[in-house]
């Protein structure tokens, strides 16, 4: 069963041919970052005009390299939210038209889960039921997985999603966008520990995440300390403490909720699992708790089609079918 997948959820256009939502013949994906780069993080409505551009050259190029034409495509998938609606009203129309045009069924998939079900797009899939951790730049969120549509909310942050903290501190640290990335590269070169820098945690709520009080400390740090703005060193540790104390909070909360639901296997997924320090403490701790985990490769962390289309496939399967007037959201 070959599923077409369109995500439009923020700056990336992404399509992709997903076959029998296992394996990825084609997954081309259009980046924006170069546009919002000025502004230090993404634009709505410049997003969803380079959407409008963008979207039919990425799905045909899609459709060219995995050398399907569009009767040979049984089902297509396009995320339906969470995300910017402008950008989201992109994908979700050009969905509905080739749905149809082509007289094919359509799925509206949650960003959130399709992030999630990218892991079964690799070689060692995980078995059910698992942890999921979501990381990304609008959520970061924990689940308990039963199977490819039952995921119950564990924690979530209350307030920055992490990588919206990479940015929002690279952005004080005036090192430009996108933070994730800048922030990781800087790091390398810094001493984590030279800047005291907190672990916040809600001790009513210990699955539950929160970045804007680290943000608010990197902050005060550089009105104590502008010479961090001039110094590559000092830049340096505390581009390194600030990420040190994200991975801590991601890990330690990721690991908590393996013991409180009994699960021996762990995905984390999402645009910040991207990140090396993450990924290199997360394979340390899973290896000394004798736990599975689960990391998709780099092109499948950050936003792609390839997971919309198996997450469409399960839905699809499941005789589920997105009705030709529904809307996008942007929470949930």
């Amino acid at each position: 069963m070959l599923i077409l997948g369109i995500e439009t959820s923020c700056d990336e256009t992404a399509a992709a041919v997903v076959a029998d939502g296992r394996r990825v013949l084609s997954s081309v994906v259009a980046t924006q970052f170069e546009l919002h780069a000025a502004y230090g993080g993404v634009v709505p409505e410049i997003a969803a005009r380079r959407h409008l551009e963008s979207i039919l050259p990425v799905i045909q190029g899609a459709l060219d390299q995995a050398g399907v034409a569009a009767p040979e495509i049984d089902g297509l998938a396009v995320t339906q939210g969470p995300g910017l609606i402008g950008a989201l009203v992109i994908g979700m129309a050009v969905g509905k038209a080739l749905a149809l045009a082509w007289n094919r069924p359509l799925a509206g998939v949650h960003h959130l889960q399709a992030h999630i079900l990218a892991a079964f797009l690799t070689e060692n899939p995980p078995e059910f039921p698992f942890v999921a951790l979501v990381v990304s730049g609008g959520h970061t969120n924990l689940y308990r997985v039963r199977d490819f549509q039952q995921m119950d909310l564990l924690g979530r942050s209350r307030d920055d999603a992490a990588g919206e903290a990479f940015d929002k501190v690279a952005k004080l640290l005036h090192l430009g966008y996108p933070g994730g990335v800048i922030i990781e590269k800087l790091a390398r070169q810094g001493n984590p520990k030279a800047f005291h820098l907190p672990r916040p945690r809600i001790h009513a709520e210990p699955l539950t995440f929160s970045f804007s009080g680290l943000k608010t400390a990197v902050a005060l740090q550089v009105t104590k300390n502008p010479e961090v703005l001039t110094d590559p060193g000092i830049q340096a540790d505390l581009a390194a403490g600030f990420q040190e104390a994200v991975v801590d909070c991601l890990v330690s909360r990721a690991f908590l909720a393996l013991e409180e639901t009994g699960c021996q296997r762990l995905v984390v997924c999402g645009g910040v699992a991207a990140n090396g320090r993450l990924r290199q403490v997360l394979q340390e701790k899973a290896a000394a708790e004798g736990c599975e985990l689960f990391l998709p490769p780099l092109n499948l962390c950050t936003d792609n089609a390839a997971m919309v289309a198996a997450a469409g496939y399960h839905r699809l399967i499941a005789g589920e079918r997105l009705d030709l007037s529904a809307d996008v959201f942007s929470r949930g």
